[in-house]
């Protein structure tokens, strides 16, 4: 039988650092399958995310619904998309309207974003802006700021300073009607109001509100249409929408069934002027297709030399 050979002696230093190596192995060799799964997670989460066309949809649905929900900004849609394994969002800039040749305002930056099953996640801006523009078109179908008292205001400020206002008119006009009025007094419609909802605020609508989507839809981008709205634009981003939607669109204070019969009747209950002076508000006061003129903001135009 032979003798079993001699036991080393035992080391307590060798078996440290073997313990060491062992230990190092298997941590590198955890965070590296961890590190693959997170990166599995994330591409694969992206892929699922924007399969299809779902994120140029997002961008149009959310984007412009958030373009509706905030009359009183100038919103510019930023590029698509940022994703992580559970949400997906996109960037806007918006700053708020004001009196033409009034000094521009700093645009702010905003995520928007939906969640891996497409709810939106919380907004900003909205009712919470509190700027007069937004309080005007909260007012509309009120009896706040009557013809009389406007006219009083009006006739206390320079003639020559530039405005911001809603116009709001005695009875809805259809589009034709509407765009002649903007015509006739030489001014232009930044927004179109497309229904008469006091204390809230009302759906709306303006030629840039899908721009940076027009290749899901059939609208078009014609200058004519600038003054205008853009009637048939809004009716093709309203066609677009889906019943699955409505959920998302409750959080821009919207529906579908409102916007659809916004669309579908047409009917224009006022607009957002940029472009009259005082002097030029005082004669479309005068028109008795107008029912009032509320007044969101004023300004010099320092550029204008007379």
């Amino acid at each position: 039988m032979p003798e079993m050979p001699d036991l080393p002696d035992f080391d307590p230093k060798r078996t440290r650092r073997a313990v060491r190596r062992g230990l190092f192995r298997t941590v590198t060799i955890v965070l590296a399958v961890l590190a693959l799964l997170a990166v599995a997670a994330t591409e694969g989460s992206s892929l699922v995310q924007t399969r299809g066309d779902r994120e140029r949809r997002m961008q149009a649905v959310l984007g412009t619904a958030f373009k509706i929900y905030n009359p009183a900004y100038t919103v510019t849609i930023g590029s698509c998309c940022q994703t992580t394994p559970l949400s997906m969002s996109f960037e806007v800039a918006a700053r708020p309207i004001a009196p033409t040749g009034d000094w521009p305002a700093g645009s702010e930056s905003y995520a928007i974003s939906q969640d891996f099953f497409g709810r939106v996640g919380r907004l900003p801006l909205g009712s919470t802006a509190h700027t007069r523009l937004s309080q005007s078109l909260f007012d509309m179908g009120t009896t706040l700021a009557t013809k009389d008292d406007v006219r009083a205001v009006l006739a206390r400020l320079p003639a020559d300073l530039s405005s911001l206002a809603v116009v709001e008119f005695e009875q809805p006009l259809g589009e034709a009607e509407m765009k002649s009025v903007v015509k006739q007094y030489g001014t232009c419609a930044e927004r179109i109001v497309y229904e008469r909802r006091p204390g809230s605020l009302p759906v709306t609508w303006g030629f840039d509100y899908w721009n940076d989507a027009m290749d899901l839809g059939k609208g078009g981008d014609n200058t004519e249409d600038m003054c205008g709205g853009n009637l048939p634009q809004f009716r093709a981003w309203v066609a677009l929408l889906r019943d699955h939607d409505n959920a998302n669109l409750r959080s821009f204070d919207l529906s579908l069934d409102r916007l659809r019969k916004a669309a579908e009747a047409g009917l224009a209950y006022g607009y957002v002027d940029q472009l009259s002076s005082v002097r030029e508000l005082r004669e479309l006061l005068k028109d008795p297709r107008v029912r009032t003129i509320r007044l969101a903001g004023v300004a010099f135009d320092l550029d204008r030399p007379r």
